[in-house]
């Protein structure tokens, strides 16, 4: 007879960092190709409107890994040194609690970096930060097959477009890390102990380091070119905070950007492959079919739409996400091949996949279950409180965005114009939909916007940032640099890579 805790489900959490809900081939997309993932999604069950409530790292993790928006966790600004909040419950914590061994490998993104917020123990590769005060765990594998500090010694970026094929052997790629030290994970686990890992791959967020093979297996597709609408066809009628980005990430030409794609589509198809050893690996440890997986990301990357790149932005290239689910292979709320178009959010996965391995829920979590009948009516979104500062209301197919810095709105009919390239702000036909939507985000604004007076009774007033005089980037987009002997630990505070 088996004991009652290995009647229960293992769970496999995967995320990626900045890949956009629409890359995918079961999501319609005409080039990228991912066969595992569209095989994941005939084995369960697909959310096409799913959002990170907080499109850049660290806080889009914060509220994967607690359930909790950004006022409850405390971070919507890239907050680097912002230490976990003991007061909420993670989720490899609730798992932990409910008797399930917790591994993680990859990116945790967490302050101090060592800090493993519940799981067993992490496997950790954070793209470079031992300023931070991190033992990375991948840069120790490059050292131990040779290549001491070459991490970043292809001159390759963490925050901008320039693209090469991987500078060191297959094996040493980080995907391929990834994926090996995961499998090994499984393997080596408690057999009498069901199981939650967290599989966190740091692409195809840049350094774009795709493997030659790949990058020479795109040169069959053409890419699809940038979306572009009438209301980012003037520069100086932008809102500031995409001045800002058009002036960190300059528009690149057409030949440009499309070899930009084939490149990320090319890491992308990678990890895709990789993935596949994870699976078999399940499969013949004999975990498969009681394994809960779901793939998701933290945020997507504009890739050049409208004249602009990575996160931080509410557009759908930014802000949607993968959100794929797989439930046991009894799992009758999990039913294969099939489409929930729900809106969805990273707060969501914390409940759902507690509530598919019949773990109590913790209290302080905020996200609902993807899972049963209840429906949310609208989604809220925010993301830093500077001048690059933005807010979404989302209610299913009208998204408001607004731009405190200059008092900015725009609205988009998703239904109408799935793609974005029309606001209709201000289209009379739309008069009442902007003014219901702008009620309800005043009242989910809380923070900066409350306390610098950017709403007032129930009105978005904003403020006027003056006339937007670019700046020079003179961290190089946080360029890494040779990463032996260590940097030193300088300014773990300080920012880099953020448009100005």
């Amino acid at each position: 007879m088996s004991s009652p805790q290995l009647d229960r489900p293992n769970v496999l959490l995967v995320t990626v960092d900045q890949w956009p809900g629409s890359l995918l081939g079961c999501a319609g997309h005409p080039v990228i190709q991912t066969p595992t993932l569209d095989q994941l999604a005939r084995n369960g069950v697909c959310y096409p409107r799913a959002y990170s409530e907080c499109p850049i790292c660290i806080p889009a993790r914060r509220t994967l890994m607690t359930g909790t928006s950004t006022r409850t966790h405390g971070d919507r600004v890239f907050n680097t040194v912002g230490t976990w909040p003991r007061h909420l419950t993670s989720l490899p914590r609730a798992f932990r609690d409910a008797g399930y061994q917790t591994y993680a490998v990859g990116k945790l993104h967490v302050y101090p970096p060592r800090d493993r917020i519940g799981f067993d123990d992490v496997q950790l590769a954070e793209e470079g930060r031992p300023h931070l005060g991190a033992i990375d765990d991948y840069e120790i594998f490059l050292a131990d097959r040779g290549h001491v500090g070459q991490q970043f010694a292809g001159g390759m970026n963490n925050n901008n477009y320039m693209h090469r094929p991987w500078h060191l052997e297959e094996d040493c790629h980080v995907t391929n890390w990834q994926t090996q030290t995961m499998c090994r994970t499984i393997k080596r686990r408690d057999p009498t102990r069901p199981s939650f890992w967290y599989l966190s791959y740091t692409n195809p967020h840049p350094p774009i380091t795709p493997l030659s093979i790949y990058m020479d297996y795109y040169r069959q597709f053409e890419p699809p070119p940038a979306l572009w609408g009438d209301w980012c066809a003037d520069p100086d009628a932008l809102p500031y905070c995409l001045k800002m980005e058009r002036n960190y990430w300059r528009m690149l030409p057409e030949a440009v950007l499309r070899e930009v794609r084939r490149a990320f589509y090319a890491v992308c198809t990678h990890i895709d492959h990789q993935f596949r050893l994870v699976l078999g690996t399940l499969r013949e440890e004999g975990l498969l079919d009681n394994t809960v997986i779901l793939f998701t990301a933290d945020h997507g990357d504009m890739l050049g739409d409208f004249g602009l790149y990575a996160k931080r932005l509410f557009y759908e290239g930014s802000a949607r996400i993968p959100m794929i689910l797989m439930g046991t292979a009894q799992e009758p709320r999990v039913p294969a091949g099939t489409t929930d178009d729900r809106l969805v959010g990273l707060a969501d996965v914390m409940p759902t996949l507690l509530e598919l391995a019949g773990v109590p829920i913790p209290a302080t979590v905020e996200g609902q279950s993807m899972l049963g009948a209840a429906r949310r009516d609208l989604l809220y979104g925010d993301c830093l409180e500077n001048h690059g500062a933005t807010r979404m209301l989302h209610d299913g197919r009208h998204k408001l965005i607004w731009y405190p810095a200059g008092n900015h709105v725009q609205l988009f009919d998703l239904a109408e114009d799935p793609t974005e390239t029309r606001d209709v702000a201000d289209d009379p036909a739309y008069r009442g939909i902007r003014r219901r939507l702008t009620e309800r985000l005043c009242g989910q604004l809380w923070g900066r916007d409350l306390e610098s007076g950017w709403v007032k009774d129930g009105v978005l007033v904003g403020y006027d940032p003056g006339p937007y005089v670019p700046r020079p980037d003179r961290t190089w987009s946080g360029q890494r640099g040779l990463h032996f002997p260590a940097p030193p630990q300088l300014a773990p505070d300080k920012m880099v890579g953020f448009p100005q």
